[in-house]
C-alpha cells in the first residue's frame, strides 16, 4: 500500500493526497493552525477510515451470514489527548443495522469478528485508545 501527500502551497495548511488506488483525497488545517478550513484534518480521516473498515467488516460479515441487511452506518465519537501527541485516547461506535429479521447475536458477533480480528485500523487505533460500541438494529 502506498501513498503520495503534496503540500499545496505557501498561503495555507492544505495537502492532497493520492492513493496507491489512484484516489484523490484533500486535507486541511484548521484555521488556528494555518489552514482554511477547506477539507477534512488529517485526523479525521484517519477516524473516518477506521469507520469505514468496521463498516466494511460488519456487512461483509452479516452478508456472509445470509442476514437480510439493507443499510449500515457507524457514528463514530473520539477524544484525543490535551497534550502533544494528541492521540485519539476513547473511541465510541455506534452502530445502526437496519434489515428484515436480523439477529442480535448475528450483528453483535459481526461486531466484536471486526473490532477483534479483522478491522486493522480500529485494532491498530484500539493500542492507545479505549474503543467502545453500541448497537442498534432497525427492522424494516
Amino acid at each position: 500500500m502506498q501513498a503520495t501527500i503534496k503540500w499545496l502551497g505557501k498561503d495555507g495548511m492544505a495537502f492532497s493526497a493520492e492513493t496507491g488506488s489512484g484516489h484523490l483525497v484533500n486535507m486541511d488545517g484548521a484555521p488556528e493552525a494555518g489552514g482554511r478550513n477547506l477539507a477534512p484534518r488529517p485526523m479525521e480521516m484517519m477516524l473516518v477510515g477506521a469507520g469505514g473498515c468496521t463498516c466494511f467488516d460488519v456487512v461483509m460479515i452479516l452478508k456472509r451470514a445470509r442476514q437480510d441487511i439493507h443499510d449500515c452506518q457507524v457514528s463514530l465519537e473520539a477524544e484525543r489527548a490535551n497534550e502533544d501527541p494528541k492521540i485519539f485516547t476513547k473511541i465510541h461506535m455506534k452502530f445502526t443495522v437496519t434489515g428484515k429479521n436480523l439477529e442480535l447475536s448475528r450483528v453483535e458477533k459481526a461486531v466484536a469478528l471486526s473490532h477483534d480480528k479483522y478491522c486493522s485500523a480500529t485494532i491498530m487505533l484500539g493500542k492507545t485508545a479505549e474503543i467502545t460500541h453500541s448497537i442498534e438494529i432497525v427492522e424494516i
